[in-house]
């Protein structure tokens, strides 16, 4: 998995602020996944690079990845940026987290 999440990581690092956002099914296509269990191996993909970006310090550049039926990631972000100590526990603070973390994003992408 260490490879996928290192090409999902350099893919991510392409999104500018101006086109911030991919969705999981973007990132299976851009990866060349194939069915089965291609937004799932997306999923622990981007999972192994939240913990390796907390480890370091650094903000979590799979916040980038969005649900295809919203306007947020899935669930399964929200709960690992939890257990990581990210993101408070309240679900009702989960959205002004994730927009900070996005902002996070692009302070270090771009340098800053």
């Amino acid at each position: 998995m260490t490879a996928l999440a290192g090409e999902a990581r350099a893919l991510l690092s392409c999104r500018t602020p101006a086109d911030p956002f991919t969705t999981y099914q973007e990132v299976a296509t851009a990866l060349g996944l194939q069915s089965p269990g291609t937004i799932q191996r997306v999923a622990a993909a981007l999972e192994q690079t939240m913990r390796e970006d907390v480890a370091a310090g650094q903000p979590m550049i799979a916040a980038l990845v969005i649900s295809r039926a919203g306007d947020m990631p899935r669930g399964g972000f929200f709960d690992l940026a939890v257990a990581l100590g990210r993101f408070p526990k309240d679900p009702r603070q989960h959205r002004s987290a994730w927009q900070a973390e996005c902002a996070a994003v692009f302070g270090t992408l771009d340098g800053g």
